[in-house]
């Protein structure tokens, strides 16, 4: 039983030992290189004001200190609004536009891929087509399209937008085109209808690309890429409040750092949480039938 074991420890093996030592290398060196932004960033929070504006400035801190936190601290405690609130409004946009987000992606990419009907190939060729236009490109028509309706100093204004990104239904679609038409054929023959279809077929299926978008509608949120639209102080998200603090000049060189961490600290606590399913992603994106 030992051999048969030893034998098919061995077929497992596909590289040498140097091999893998060198991916292990590569591997490391492109890990460090990719963390080296989120370390700067936590050095220079870090750095008293004079290390900040040294020349030539430094990678890592030589002596540091939490003053450019308290400071922060300091700030927000400031503000007439509570911080509570700001928080409030943060967890309210980003909860209902994520999660309608996905709902919404879901609900547009299922048809696309698996249905055929007059016109399919145009609506994915235009959903593919407007993610050439970047958020500064959009943001001109966005705006005029609020103001018209109604929106400007709503929630509206912040959730509605990101309904309607494109990358969503383009994802979702190319991770749904890759489930069996077989099997939908055999749940449509047990009288299933298109909408179960979706949610007991479709979606667990596609749970990793889900988990993808969530981490992309997440960041996209969090960052407040609409909070043009937003002048009452009240219905502000706190990234919006933490970079208005930020952006006082020179003087808060310091706090600008440390906000710049505490806003990173949300979409890099989504995705250490759904790391492995990042990667299971990674691995079934090639996967066919």
């Amino acid at each position: 039983m030992t051999k048969v074991r030893k034998k098919i420890y061995k077929r497992r093996i596909s590289r040498s030992f140097g091999g893998d030592m060198v991916m292990v290398l590569v591997l490391t060196v492109f890990g460090l290189f990719m963390a080296m932004p989120f370390v700067y960033a936590i050095m220079q929070s870090l750095k008293p004001m004079e290390e900040i504006f040294a020349f030539p400035p430094r990678f890592f801190v030589m002596h540091p200190t939490l003053e450019n936190y308290y400071m922060l601290t300091q700030a927000i405690g400031g503000t007439w609004v509570p911080v509570g609130r700001y928080a409030l409004n943060s967890i309210i946009v980003l909860i209902i536009s994520t999660a309608g987000h996905i709902i919404i992606a879901a609900m547009g990419a299922f048809p696309l891929a698996k249905m055929r009907f007059k016109g399919n190939r145009a609506i994915s060729n235009f959903i593919t087509y407007s993610l050439l236009f970047t958020a500064p490109v959009t943001a001109f028509p966005q705006y005029i399209i609020m103001a018209k309706c109604g929106m400007i100093n709503t929630y509206y204004a912040l959730i509605l937008p990101s309904l309607a990104a494109p990358i969503g239904i383009f994802l979702l679609k190319n991770f749904m085109v890759q489930i069996p038409d077989s099997l939908l054929e055999a749940a449509r023959i047990d009288g299933a209808t298109n909408f179960q279809m979706l949610w007991k077929i479709a979606v667990p299926n596609v749970r990793p690309a889900i988990l993808t978008l969530l981490i992309f509608t997440t960041q996209s949120v969090w960052n407040g890429a609409n909070t043009g639209f937003i002048y009452s102080e009240q219905l502000k998200t706190l990234p919006t409040m933490l970079n208005q603090l930020a952006a006082s000049g020179m003087a808060r060189a310091g706090v600008a750092a440390a906000v710049a961490v505490v806003v990173m600290l949300v979409p890099i606590a989504i995705f250490i949480v759904s790391q492995s399913r990042i990667i299971e992603t990674m691995a079934y994106s090639g996967i066919k039938e």
